[in-house]
């Protein structure tokens, strides 16, 4: 039988509408593109004095009115965060960089000779951040999965492993070049990044991180050094674990620095500096 023109356009759209169609992922829809990176101007930048909740274990409670979050970036979903945003939060992505744990969904991935000795938790273990060669496309994937799920910013852990005994003869050096990378991948992909402890090397690395992370800085009487960061303008996201808040809080508020109590769980509970 003869076919009509008309039917013979209308067979050849359907058959190129099927060739150029986006493909499809394993669980049947449409694969979506990358979130972008956000411009270098619109990155979040922390000024000092702003409160903060600090929950990686636990149900996530999002009503702490607060204006930033720092939550595990493999823990929660995009849609975490999404509501987090829609309470008017910034949220921080927590990821470890310098030490492999065992419970990650990555963790598979990364070779034994870049397992050092325990870090002092369960399930934990120093990375040798000299092989930045094996370690640069492992972090990179890791820090697009806080950036694809809506992150603001990240905060790196495990950053101060030159000084501690983790296995490998890392120095100094190694860890500026290596904390200098992790701030290098964050900021490509719109992050604002914190330095996490590592005080000696806060005047090397004041410039490359957008704000700090510090964990009993009263404890030891080491606030000072932290300084920097509020000088440039920076947050200190600080918290302590043994002290009563009336024995750090006034020094740490005249320091500038967004200071409260936590348990070591780092649950909901917390208790601000008045």
């Amino acid at each position: 039988m003869k076919r009509s023109p008309f039917l013979l356009l209308a067979l050849l759209l359907v058959l190129l509408a099927a060739c150029t169609s986006a493909p499809d992922d394993e669980e049947g829809g449409p694969t979506l593109p990358p979130r972008p990176a956000r411009p270098a101007g619109e990155r979040w930048l922390p000024g000092p004095g702003l409160a903060w909740q600090w929950q990686l274990s636990g149900r996530l409670d999002p009503t702490v009115d607060v204006p930033v979050y720092d939550i595990d970036g493999f823990d929660h979903p995009a849609s975490a965060v999404a509501d987090l945003h829609r309470r008017g939060r910034k949220v921080i992505c927590y990821l470890s960089t310098g030490a492999w744990e065992d419970f990650r969904p990555d963790a598979d991935r990364f070779p034994k000779s870049l397992l050092g000795r325990g870090n002092g938790w369960e399930g934990e273990r120093w990375l040798d951040i000299r092989r930045t060669d094996l370690l640069e496309p492992l972090m990179a994937e890791r820090l697009d999965m806080c950036r694809d799920k809506g992150f603001d910013a990240v905060e790196p852990d495990n950053m101060d492993g030159y000084a501690n005994r983790t296995g490998f003869p890392l120095t100094a050096g190694d860890q500026l070049r290596y904390n200098r990378l992790i701030a290098r991948l964050a900021r490509e992909r719109g992050l604002s990044v914190g330095l996490k402890n590592d005080l000696d090397q806060i005047p090397e690395l004041v410039g490359d991180f957008d704000f700090a992370v510090n964990e009993q800085c009263a404890e030891h009487d080491e606030c000072a050094a932290l300084s920097p960061f509020v000088r440039a303008g920076k947050a200190v996201f600080h918290v302590e674990y043994e002290l009563p808040t009336r024995e750090f809080c006034p020094a740490t508020r005249a320091l500038g620095l967004s200071s409260m109590l936590k348990k070591y769980d780092l649950g909901v509970w917390r208790e601000p500096c008045p």
